[in-house]
């Protein structure tokens, strides 16, 4: 019997199952593999169906070519990594699973049987926990485990195929734009996380960089042994002899040859640009040490002289199948891989400023002062040019670090090129005045470049998160409000006409119930469509909703592409952000071919929806029946979560959260603040707890 089993065959025990069921999805994602790789040969690839469904809408007329081309010239896709913490996995057991899935899809052999023993041995031999906490380092170490694959070959290969399948169409992709980029919070998302600094965000930026330098050194590394052309038997074009006569390298036995001068120069120029950036050194020395690339455009430019050289001289097919895929890499990735969001809750923004302004005699109380008091005093300390900080005065060690933040990303920026870090997020967004604190916050640091008023910009986009059910009610009043200000609509316009809002769907669950919340999300995106409508119409403002979809159903989970397809009309418009949390990303981005299909699937889904319109306004009846549903649901829910006497001690012994909260998966606390109220429970924990409580509740809706 179980009950008599010794604690040390207890865990045994359970480690074998949970081996088991490990090496059972390992297996499912090699046949699943298999079955998409069918499914491709006879029915053609996502992007192909997307296209051809397209074509076809051209052809009736539904849109024009205009169109098509238009909306392409702004493209955007971008999947976002989150240092949320619900990956149990080390990298040690993921790695290991990944060499079994390489190994079951090998033709069968001997050695690989053997192979395949040993690594399961390993794997059983492997403690799949986590002796301490990881911290952010760790978290921003363990994500390159995943964009690794993504670099080297699942993103190139995507954005050839929707280049070709686009070609087909007589469409072409502007070399300027990115279709398919990837961000991450790793490193910048301090919500709820002490532990995340300027330090832990430029060793984030710091080891992506590192990685994508490397991948690139060794890519031009093999182009130099490849490209041995002879200048005695083909004709070069002008600027491909510039480029090789830049060359440091004096080898007698190269200098006929333009492509490997050039190359060993190019190589040269990217190791100085690591060393620069990143302190680390290139695996191979270069032969002279060169001036380190400026930025990954100058990078891209030699590249690019590289492939019209090979073009000129019939070698297109040899461009296509060698270069193409380092160029479609620099294109998307340039010098910094994934572009890094900062994240912060309002509360804290708040807490800066009101000791910024009371050392400087500006305001003593800004934290009590209305929404009215306080927009007027952030708006003219908008158009002062002079800084709040007092030069000599010591500041709290709270305000030190998070105006360290603004100056680092600032920095990384400078460094890396401007996609380093782009968006910056503001957690409980409940007030126009939390947007523009971060405004200000941004002036203080040098990413504001001239004042309100007079021709400003901001280097960072001020992204408001709206979470709970009341922040969602309350997202488009904000907008307006916000964008009605003096001067907001002139900082967009210079700053580059973008204006993401993130919508929160764990928190709204938490807050409201699962019904609630998808009632109040698309009504929430309706309302933003709406004010953004003449914003866009009037002055080219681009809205682009960024969605925090969890993993599980209760945090807006589910299959991507008919969730694309399922957004409200109108919300798509070519761009489209959404989270890949935790757990999620393995089971997404393990498998290089699974990777490859879900981004395939974003491609198809975020083309159609914006073209083929699949969605229709709501009728009335439905849209009234679907309000009373809700609020039925809503007060149903937090009858019993909020108002229940004892739920909260009820639900903390009935569920696994105190568990849940000590295990070593991620470096941020499970709750906001000490204690056990529900209110400061963060949504994923409680996520993961919820389904067993409603489980156990006595008379659960009755």
């Amino acid at each position: 019997a179980l009950s008599n089993l010794s604690v040390s065959k207890t865990v045994s025990l359970v480690r074998a199952f949970s081996i088991y069921f490990n090496l059972a999805n390992v297996a499912e994602q090699v046949d699943r593999v298999k079955v998409l790789a069918n499914q491709q040969h006879l029915g053609g690839s996502w992007i192909s169906q997307a296209v051809s469904n397209i074509s076809s809408a051209l052809e009736k007329n539904e849109f024009s070519k205009a169109d098509l081309q238009s909306w392409l010239n702004n493209f955007s896709i971008r999947p976002v990594f989150t240092a949320h913490p619900t990956e149990a996995a080390r990298r040690s057991v993921l790695s290991k699973l990944n060499t079994i899935s390489e190994l079951l899809d090998a033709p069968e052999s001997k050695v690989g049987n053997s192979r395949l023993a040993e690594t399961i041995d390993l794997l059983w031999q492997t403690d799949e926990l986590r002796l301490g906490q990881p911290e952010p380092l760790d978290e921003a170490v363990n994500s390159l485990y995943y964009l690794d694959e993504l670099l080297e070959f699942t993103v190139p290969e995507i954005l050839d195929e929707f280049a070709k399948e686009l070609k087909r169409v007589g469409i072409e992709i502007p070399l300027t734009a990115k279709p398919l980029t990837f961000g991450t919070w790793i490193g910048g998302d301090r919500d709820g996380n002490p532990n995340v600094n300027a330090q832990t965000l430029e060793y984030a930026i710091s080891r992506q960089a590192e990685m994508l330098f490397r991948h690139y050194l060794t890519e031009i590394h093999q182009l130099g042994r490849e490209l041995s052309v002879s200048a005695f038997l083909l004709k070069f074009p002008k600027k491909m002899k510039e480029l090789a006569e830049a060359s440091p390298d004096k080898n007698e036995h190269r200098q006929d040859e333009p492509y490997r001068l050039a190359l060993t120069g190019m190589y040269s120029r990217l190791a100085a640009s690591l060393k620069a950036l990143t302190n680390a050194e290139a695996a191979r020395h270069a032969v002279v040490p060169q001036n380190p690339y400026k930025n990954a455009e100058e990078f891209l430019a030699d590249l690019r002289t590289i492939e019209a050289s090979l073009v000129s001289q019939g070698a297109k097919t040899l461009s296509d199948r060698r270069l193409r895929g380092l160029i479609r890499a620099v294109e998307v990735f340039g010098f910094h891989l994934a572009t890094v969001d900062l994240r912060q809750s309002s509360d804290m923004h708040e807490r800066v400023l009101t000791e910024l302004l009371a050392v400087s005699a500006i305001e003593t109380d800004y934290t009590n002062l209305t929404e009215t008091e306080k927009r007027e005093l952030l708006l003219s300390l908008l158009k002062d040019p002079r800084p709040l900080q007092v030069v000599g005065h010591l500041y709290s060690d709270f305000a030190v670090s998070e105006l360290a933040i603004f100056t680092m990303a600032k920095k990384m920026r400078s460094l890396f090129g401007k996609d380093a870090i782009r968006h910056y997020i503001i957690s409980h967004t409940e007030t126009v005045s939390d947007l523009l604190e971060v405004f200000l916050l941004q002036k203080e640091a040098g990413l504001m470049h001239g004042v309100l008023g007079k021709k400003a910009s901001t280097d960072l986009i001020v992204v408001p998160l709206f979470e709970t059910i009341e922040d969602l009610r309350n997202a488009a009043p904000i907008m307006h409000d916000l964008y009605a200000l003096p001067g907001i609509l002139d900082i967009v316009k210079r700053s580059g006409k973008e204006q993401d809002i993130m919508l929160g769907y764990s928190d709204s669950n938490k807050d409201g119930g699962i019904v609630t919340s998808n009632w109040e999300l698309y009504c929430a995106e309706i309302a933003l469509v709406k004010v953004f409508e003449p914003l866009h119409a009037q002055h080219g403002i681009q809205l682009r909703l960024f969605h925090g979809r969890g993993g599980t159903v209760g945090r807006g989970g589910g299959p991507s592409y008919e969730a694309i397809l399922a957004q409200p009309p109108g919300t798509v418009r070519g761009q489209i952000r959404l989270t890949e949390q935790g757990e999620v990303i393995g089971s997404k981005y393990s498998n290089p071919e699974i990777g490859r299909r879900n981004l395939e699937t974003l491609v198809a889904a975020t083309l159609e929806a914006t073209l083929l319109k699949p969605t229709k306004p709501a009728s009335k009846a439905f849209l009234d029946a679907a309000a009373q549903i809700s609020q039925a649901s809503m007060n149903a829910y937090r009858g019993v979560v909020y108002g229940m006497p004892g739920f909260a001690e009820y639900f903390f012994d009935a569920t696994p959260i105190r568990e849940i909260s000590k295990l070593n998966i991620g470096s941020r606390p499970a709750s906001r603040k000490p204690g056990q109220r529900i209110e400061d429970l963060r949504a994923i924990p409680w996520g993961f707890s919820w389904g067993q409580c409603r489980l156990t509740l006595p008379g659960w809706f009755g």
